[in-house]
């Protein structure tokens, strides 16, 4: 029995000198990497991350990143990138020394890497052991993750600032909720940057051959900022960035009956809020137009989200509403009584793809917009292959990828009074999607830990 014992505590003694052997050697490579950009928040991660490397590289510095997003993905420094491989395909934040060890041998200038933790401890954890950034990018608070993160969309603000660098720098684009994310930075002796969507010109969204969005824009562009990139170089790199797989796009097509469809795939932005804050750009861009018909995909293990989606019909005002998936109920008895006749249930967990796939087109007019929301995985991800499958509508050159400028001519609001810091304008006043309860009209004020 002693024996055991003995046995039992060399084990242990081992295990737990492998422990700062590994430690220490994960930190070398840390320290061989001068900056390191942590990206973290609810939407947009991926895009914004790619964003950062492109506008560093514009700026000539060496940059190595990382996505976790729609398809995780190692990028290095002359933009090429490779799937990141993962043993069993499942994803683990343990990821991330491999990532900074791959890292480290370009011997780059900065990393800029997509956060992957949603426990809070773990997303503490991320920063303070994995990563230790030196700039923290926090780019906005949503409805996700609220069994991990909630119950309410505060603590949900103050779970992701667990991972702002301890004495480094924080960027946002998160308005409503600023206050609060000022007060978690001043305890972190933190300092908190705003980055203005609005100091992003419509003339420098049309640069993107994708459709992006000012906040992602302005959280890369001042990123670039604080590392001594001029605003000229850091566009032209992310002009020339790839976008993520999962980036908002619209494709025409050409259904079986002659007719032409625009589709939208919103699958990404999953919350209700980025879901009704997409689907409004793309309709006052005309990229996508009413009558608009949307579908909703349900997963088993989303049945909170399945009814979020199914909630925000009213909002949307789609002409169709059809849903796939299982349980279709769940987005079904979410939809007030007075929108269900709109309703076509094509759900089903064993349902033929081809067969709701023709029951689309059958619905469809002539000239239809298509809008695919809720998530991706399961039926949507056969709904995607489908429509894959049909002839592209060739008629129009740009391929409904790049958006027109928005309307010209719209009111701006009033500006509000009181100190703010920098980059902080209201956007303009335009009718929106977005639930009156969602927007805000203050902007974030304040001096403590503010550029």
């Amino acid at each position: 029995m002693l024996f055991l014992y003995v046995l039992l505590v060399v084990c242990c003694a081992v295990l737990l000198a492998a422990g700062v052997v590994e430690q220490r050697r994960h930190f070398a490579h840390l320290d061989r990497i001068p900056h390191r950009i942590l990206v973290n928040g609810i939407r947009g991660k991926s895009s914004i991350t790619r964003l950062c490397a492109g506008a560093l590289r514009g700026g000539g510095l060496t940059t190595v990143a990382k996505t976790t997003g729609t398809a995780a993905r190692f990028i290095h420094p002359d933009a090429t990138e490779e799937p990141v491989y993962r043993k069993f395909g499942i994803a683990n934040v343990v990821e991330q020394i491999g990532i900074v060890r791959r890292s480290a041998l370009h011997r780059p200038d900065a990393l800029v890497i997509e956060c992957m933790a949603v426990l809070p401890a773990l997303q503490e954890v991320n920063q303070s052991k994995l990563i230790r950034s030196t700039i923290g990018v926090l780019c906005n608070v949503r409805e996700d993750h609220l069994a991990e993160m909630g119950p309410t969309l505060d603590d949900v603000a103050r779970s992701l600032s667990r991972s702002m660098p301890v004495g480094g720098v924080c960027v946002t684009a998160e308005r409503e909720r600023f206050h609060i994310l000022q007060r978690e930075a001043a305890a972190r002796n933190c300092r908190l940057v705003y980055a203005d969507p609005e100091s992003v010109s419509e003339e420098e969204l049309r640069g993107f051959g994708w459709i992006t969005f000012r906040d992602n824009v302005a959280i890369a562009l001042t990123v670039a900022e604080l590392l001594g990139v001029d605003r000229e170089a850091a566009l032209r790199g992310m002009y020339d960035a790839p976008p993520d797989p999962g980036v908002l796009s619209v494709e025409r097509y050409r259904t079986p009956g002659g007719g032409r469809l625009r589709f939208a795939n919103v699958f990404a932005a999953n919350d209700p809020e980025s879901t009704l804050m997409n689907i409004d750009r793309l309709l006052r861009a005309g990229a996508v137009r009413r009558p608009l018909d949307v579908v909703i995909n349900c997963r088993p293990d989303r049945i909170e989200r399945n009814g979020q989606m199914g909630a925000i019909v009213p909002r949307l005002a789609p002409d169709t509403v059809f849903v796939i998936g299982h349980p279709a109920r769940s987005a079904i008895d979410a939809i007030p009584p007075e929108w269900r006749s709109r309703v076509v249930d094509l759900g089903g967990e064993r349902r033929d793809p081809d067969a709701f796939m023709a029951d689309i087109l059958d619905r469809l007019g002539p000239d239809a917009s298509l809008v695919a929301v809720g998530n991706i995985h399961g039926q949507g991800e056969h709904l995607l292959d489908r429509l894959a499958g049909l002839l592209p509508d060739e008629e129009d050159p740009a391929s409904g990828r790049a958006l027109p400028a928005a309307p010209e001519g719209s009111p701006a609001p009033p500006r509000p009074t009181g100190p703010a810091p920098a980059h902080a304008e209201r956007p303009p006043a335009r009718r929106s999607l977005v639930p009156p309860h969602r927007r805000h009209a203050d902007t974030p004020s304040g001096s403590g830990g503010t550029r």
